[in-house]
Formats: C-alpha cells, structure tokens, sequence
C-alpha cells in the first residue's frame, strides 16, 4: 500500500491487495470495537453534577450521530473503493470534502484502541515485544495515526 497526496489536495491510497483491503476496512470496524460508544465514554468524562446531565441529554446524542454518520461515509467510500476495484489492486481518494469524515473516523479508531489496549505513549511501545493481538492493534493504531498526519499536512490546511 502506498499512500501519496493529490495534485487536487487531497490523498491516493493505491491498495495492492485483498490484505490491504482488509486493513483499510479495519479503521470501521476497530472504530466500533469498544463495549461502550465514544459518545458515552466522553459524556462520562463529565464529573460536575451541574453539567453532567445537560452533557448527556443533550451533547452525547449529537455526538453518537456525527460520529455514526462520519463512520458510515467512509465505510461507504472504501467499499465503493473496493468494488470498483474489485478487491484486487486499485485507488483509495480522500478529497478534501472527505477530510473532515476520515479524520474523525480514524480518531475514533485510534480512541477505541487505546481504551481496548492501554498503549500510552506509542514511542515507549516495542512491537516486537507485544503478543499478536496487541501488537497487531498497535501497528493498526500506528498506522491510523500516520494517516491522520498525513490528512494533516496535505489536505486539510
């Protein structure tokens, strides 16, 4: 896989493979892979018990929607991607009316793995060192994370 920005300021990632494929389709799926949604564990954030009830009545609902909607967009566009392509070989767009989506959808990724896996600071991290499943997370985290730099530096400045 390889991923480069766009001459339209956005991002090309050229998928080689079905197993890129997977670890593209991946970001959904670690992205609603807690128990609890990123909604419920923000609103839970909020001790102050003149706050906390307005936050859940009304701050948590819209957040549980925005991020579901972002969520689905992008799942939408990498499986147009992947048909079109039809799962071999083939381009992955992020334009930059798709930024916004991906970003939130790859954070959402991200915050459900640290809350599943307690990384912490991924410099202190050997992968090497981590069992399968915690190592194959991290890299997926990693990987998430250079995308989100990269949505960063070219497209959404």
């Amino acid at each position: 896989m390889k991923i480069m920005p766009t001459l339209e300021g956005g991002l090309r990632i050229e998928v080689e493979d079905a197993g890129d494929w997977q670890l593209i389709k991946g970001i959904t799926h670690d992205a609603v892979s807690c128990e609890e949604s990123l909604a419920n564990r923000l609103g839970n954030l909020i001790k102050d018990p003149a706050v906390a009830p307005d936050w859940r009545e009304f701050i948590v609902p819209d957040l549980a929607e925005g991020f579901s909607v972002d969520l689905l967009y992008v799942a939408s566009l990498i499986a147009a991607a992947r048909v079109e392509a039809g799962g071999g070989p083939g381009p992955l767009w992020i334009t930059r009316d798709d930024a916004f989506q991906w970003y939130s959808t790859l954070n959402q990724a991200r915050l459900a793995l640290e809350e599943r896996f307690h990384f912490g600071p991924g410099e202190a991290i050997d992968p090497a060192a981590l069992p399968p499943a915690r190592r194959s997370a991290f890299l997926r985290s990693q990987f998430y994370c250079a995308i989100q730099s990269l949505l960063l530096e070219h497209v959404m400045r």
